[in-house]
């Protein structure tokens, strides 16, 4: 089980966001072998959701309000440690992330851009493919919209 905590980035102390930004680079750089600019000065414009083990963050996503990153609010960055990916944490951390959205923002309309590998991912989570698929840094992707039902934890 993890604890999952909500904070905005001067929220974030030096440390957790650190980790955070190691779990990203260790995730998104180095497994996915994909070079591309991280640390894309947006982080301060969101909230931050962090899934903790033992005080150590092993799953996190990023959201946005509409009109901060995308014309619709947003979910991104969604990374679960490679090691802890069996135990479900990369819903745990979608659900909670949707559930920030909808308390913080009061919007249901929230837009991701999955790895296109990872649609039925999403899919289960009640998000639904808009458009056609499109190369990000070298990975299929495909936009997804999520305007459903309340989400539960």
């Amino acid at each position: 089980m993890i604890q999952i905590e909500i904070k905005a980035f001067s929220a974030l102390g030096s440390m957790e966001l650190y980790d955070v930004l190691r779990l990203r680079s260790k995730v998104f750089v180095v497994e996915q072998n994909c070079i591309y600019e991280d640390i894309d000065g947006r982080d301060r414009n969101a909230l931050h959701i962090l899934g903790k083990k033992n005080g150590e963050i092993v799953a996190y996503a990023r959201i946005f309000k509409s009109g901060d990153y995308a014309d619709k609010a947003s979910i991104g960055r969604v990374v679960v440690k490679k090691d802890q990916r069996k135990f479900g944490y990369g819903k745990d951390i979608m659900k909670r992330a949707v559930l920030a959205v909808e308390e913080h923002f009061n919007d249901k309309i929230i837009h991701v851009s999955a790895q296109l590998y990872l649609e039925r991912f999403y899919h289960d989570l009640g998000f639904n493919q808009v458009g056609d698929g499109y190369l990000e840094d070298g990975i299929p992707h495909i936009g997804m919209i999520r305007n459903g039902p309340e989400i539960t934890e």
